[in-house]
């Protein structure tokens, strides 16, 4: 997981954009210290003496927004300062934009930050009211100063002191975008080869300002399979299952790469991450998941992922790239084990009295060691046990168990097993094999032979030797 800062994840203005309470044309409606009012304005305080704040829909008197849907006057029925308090960390980088519109003309604004009773001037703004200005800054909380107001101050109006001038809208002022990964492997386990793993991720803005371009790469694990059509965001914008297909949609699988993309956010495309608002705006940050096969090659290995995520500050005048890298997601595997036993008769045609010899052997083609090996291998009616002998462990002709014990990769073992044919009888004689560890592979477990004993002429049909 990224190491946070020293400094406060999250510093940032309460309704920025002065999107809150909605209006339709215009409105007169009491600051945030006026909380007992049927509608106020959140986050914002003013100075004054009416406590008055105005705000203004889009398109009313032919003015447009700047960002989203409202923007607000500086001066509502008086000259006034609109501004809010903060509670910051000495030392902490503070990034602000705004915009900023004559009403009537040329209005001029100052921008004041620092402790209540005692902000500095960092700047005047002068706009007529043809286009909005955009400005961009930044501030270092001094030393001490626990606290930090940040202010638009009436410097002069078109429109005199008639409570006329100053447009506001998109106003920021806090931290930059901060995002914190983390990352489940569900279920849990320990794991079986051939299990379905699937792999969780949740992408949290403890910043101050969105994260923008906001993009999610996993790389798969080595020895997984990615399932096709697990790609899936759970919650946050655009969430619901997602393609496969690169171009298609605002997650991919990239086979070739071995990795999937997630593009994230508000506005993200098939080509391009979105912006994710930071955890006041989405508490829940955004979730998502996707699904990967254990392959043979991961038996008896821990499976590890990390996720990166990787996005922009915009805050400033420059993009600035960043990068989250999440927790580990660790999955254990138990041990597996390929086992295949193949069975085989000296003679598939003798008679009554004759010695019937049968081969085992069994082979471990791993990955892992096999522990606790059996060969179940009952001799039939028709033959008496004589004698056993195996390279590794012993034969129970009462039970008809071959124990072998422990067998390592690529190694075979060998049991000669001798029988009497005691009467003339067709007889089909099968051995299978099982160990503690799982068999990724369980179709060649078992393998039998038929041995017929003469003469009988009216018990069997003509043998066919086994090929």
């Amino acid at each position: 997981m990224s190491t946070p800062p020293s400094v406060p994840l999250r510093v940032a203005l309460v309704n920025g954009s002065f999107e809150q309470p909605s209006v339709t044309d215009m409105a007169f409606l009491p600051d945030a210290s006026q909380t007992q009012a049927p509608r106020h304005v959140p986050g914002w305080l003013t100075t004054a003496t009416d406590h008055m704040v105005e705000l203004w829909h889009s398109g009313f008197n032919g003015v447009p927004s700047a960002e989203g849907e409202q923007f607000a006057e500086l001066n509502a029925n008086q000259v006034s300062t609109l501004f809010q308090d903060l509670p910051t960390t000495p030392g902490t980088k503070l990034y602000w934009r705004l915009y900023h519109r004559g009403r009537q003309g040329q209005d001029t604004m100052a921008l004041d930050i620092g402790a209540p009773g005692n902000a500095v001037e960092q700047r005047t703004f002068t706009d007529g009211n043809t286009a909005w200005g955009y400005y961009t800054g930044t501030y270092t909380v001094p030393a001490g100063q626990t606290t930090t107001r940040f202010a638009f101050r009436s410097v002069s109006a078109a429109g005199g002191n008639r409570g006329l001038g100053n447009f506001l809208d998109g106003v920021f002022f806090g931290t930059a975008p901060y995002v914190v990964l983390t990352k489940a492997a569900v279920p849990a386990g320990p794991l079986d080869v051939g299990d379905v793993v699937t792999y969780r991720i949740t992408a949290r803005n403890e910043g101050g300002g969105a994260a923008e371009r906001f993009t999610l790469t996993d790389v798969l694990p080595a020895g997984t399979t990615y399932v096709p059509g697990s790609l899936r965001i759970i919650d946050g914008p655009n969430a619901g299952v997602k393609t496969d297909q690169a171009g298609d949609d605002q997650a991919t699988h990239d086979a070739a790469a071995g990795t999937v993309v997630f593009r994230l956010g508000t506005g993200a495309s098939a080509s391009q991450g979105g912006s994710l608002a930071n955890t006041a705006a989405l508490p829940e940050g955004t979730t998502v998941e996707y699904r990967v096969t254990l392959g043979l090659e991961t038996a008896g290995t821990r499976v590890t992922n990390t996720a990166t995520a990787t996005y922009e500050n915009r805050l400033g005048s420059t993009p600035e790239p960043l990068t989250s890298t999440s927790d580990e997601a660790v999955t254990e595997v138990r041990p597996a084990a390929d086992l295949n036993v193949t069975k085989a008769a000296d003679a598939t045609t003798v008679t009554v009295g004759q010695t019937v010899t049968y081969r085992l052997t069994v082979h471990n083609a791993g990955p892992s060691p096999a522990t606790g090996v059996t060969v179940t291998d009952r001799l039939p009616n028709g033959l008496a046990f004589l004698s056993a002998d195996a390279d590794l462990g012993s034969y129970s002709p009462e039970t008809g168990l071959w124990s072998v014990g422990s067998l390592a990769v690529g190694t075979r073992s060998t049991l000669t097993l001798r029988a009497k044919a005691t009467r003339p009888v067709r007889v089909t004689n099968t051995a299978t094999v099982t160990a503690v560890e799982k068999d990724p592979d369980p179709a060649d477990n078992t393998d039998s032979v038929t041995v017929c004993v003469e003469p009988a002429p009216a018990c069997c049909a003509p043998c066919v030797p086994r090929t």
